[in-house]
């Protein structure tokens, strides 16, 4: 079975919401929120791929020194198995916008499981709510 790193962030803001947004149509599990993040291209570090990919994804320049591992999901889909890196991130610079017409969501993280997830990305919440909670 096909191994896919993925690499994926907690955006915290300064009310202590986490940034959540929507699968676009069109895309697998679309209509689904997730974490912002993407996917490690062939010799790439997670972490340069996580700054790549929230630069394209939502518009903003991150430090790899403002990343900070939290934990990962492991999770086996029917044609692959996912292995995603949840990092958090509470300092970036510019304003936080989807560039891929994707909704996105301030969260608080009591009330994350109240937004339908990917099975891959429901598993991280517990860790978010013992490190905000």
């Amino acid at each position: 079975m096909k191994l896919v790193l993925v690499v994926a962030a907690a955006l915290i803001d300064t009310d202590g919401r986490v940034l959540i947004a929507r699968r676009p149509e069109g895309k697998p599990l679309a209509g689904l929120w997730e974490f912002p993040g993407g996917k490690v291209h062939a010799g790439e570090r997670p972490e340069t791929a996580l700054i790549r990919e929230l630069a394209e994804e939502l518009g903003i320049e991150v430090e790899e020194a403002c990343l900070a591992p939290l934990t990962f999901a492991s999770h086996t889909y029917e044609d692959f198995h996912l292995l995603m890196p949840l990092y958090v991130c509470r300092r970036w610079r510019g304003i936080v916008r989807g560039s891929e017409a994707q909704a996105l969501k301030w969260v608080s993280p009591q009330n994350l499981r109240d937004y339908p997830m990917p099975p891959a990305d429901a598993p991280l919440i517990p860790a978010l709510l013992d490190l905000l909670g």
